[in-house]
């Protein structure tokens, strides 16, 4: 199996500040994160080249470009990077404070996105990620246009967005979705969260041309949809330390997947370990990739009709 490369699009990156409990004295850890930097550490963990694709600014960004740990291509701008804090001393995640992203210039956005049409353009695999979702340094429509050019040149796109931006991906014809439960509800693509509803959920979404359309149900069975073939994925059951990053790390399993030539089902395997293991540790899209690869065999896929 060779290795291939992945791009991810992450607009704006988090400077993440988190305060934890060590034998009775305050624990300060600082790290670099958002949902594509998080993917990004999971896909190299994978073995698979990764070059993240960001925009920098502020202290922030200065922060930032020291602690995100993987290749980078950068444009430098002025808008600033969001930050927040998080007191976890408790047990629980306690907002101290944040700050939002600031809105790339129109200038800004341009070369970003030329930079990240290249990077994917090569690498032929690309994760198109979101910001924290109350920031909104890029337009939506941002999302369509790189899953429509990019598609159309040979390249396989990889969408883990909600919402609006979900909506704009999906626009553009992406080649896998991934999405929770709970997003696929509130985004009125499902009835409701029960199995049939999901079901049609996932066929409404592969209407806009994608091949495989994965939907993350938290501790439930993951129901894919792959090529019109319909599976529970069940994932290897691990005691969870914290859930958040499970989903993120799934999507990053697939992406690195696809660029080592694997099928859509064993990328979904692949995926479905990813984020088995990532709920076992603190760190978001963390994780040893040889853990994985050793539980891809435990990940069940049963066909829809043999579930039902």
């Amino acid at each position: 199996m060779t290795n291939g490369r992945v791009a991810v699009f992450a607009p704006s990156p988090l400077l993440t500040v988190t305060v934890e409990d060590l034998d009775g004295t305050p624990d300060v850890h600082v790290h670099a994160g958002g949902q594509g930097v998080w993917q990004s550490r999971m896909i190299e963990s994978l073995g698979v080249e990764v070059v993240l694709c960001s925009a920098l600014g502020g202290e922030t960004g200065q922060v930032l470009r020291h602690l995100i740990g993987v290749e980078l291509r950068v444009r430098e701008v002025a808008a600033r990077n969001g930050a927040y804090v998080h007191d976890r001393r408790d047990g629980n995640r306690d907002q101290v404070i944040r700050m939002p992203a600031d809105v790339l210039s129109r200038h800004e956005l341009d070369d970003l996105y030329e930079l990240t049409l290249v990077e994917a353009l090569g690498a032929g695999v690309a994760v198109l990620s979101g910001p924290a979702e109350e920031d909104e340094p890029v337009p939506d429509s941002v999302y369509e246009r790189l899953a429509k050019d990019l598609g159309a040149h040979g390249c396989r796109v990889v969408v883990d967005l909600s919402g609006d931006r979900l909506a704009a991906a999906l626009a553009g014809g992406p080649h896998v979705v991934k999405v929770s439960h709970e997003e696929l509800v509130s985004d009125g693509l499902a009835k409701s969260d029960s199995l049939p509803d999901l079901v049609a959920g996932c066929r409404e979404v592969a209407t806009c041309g994608a091949s495989a359309v994965v939907v993350s149900r938290a501790a439930e069975a993951t129901l894919a949809l792959v090529e019109d073939r319909l599976y529970l994925v069940e994932s290897p059951a691990l005691s969870p330390v914290d859930t958040r990053g499970g989903g993120d790390s799934m999507t990053a399993g697939l992406a690195a997947g696809l660029a080592q030539g694997l099928s859509l089902e064993e990328s979904l395997r692949l995926g479905a370990a990813a984020g088995a293991l990532n709920v076992t540790r603190h760190g978001l899209g963390s994780g040893s990739g040889d853990v994985v690869r050793e539980m891809v065999d435990r990940v069940v896929l049963t066909p829809w009709e043999e579930a039902a």
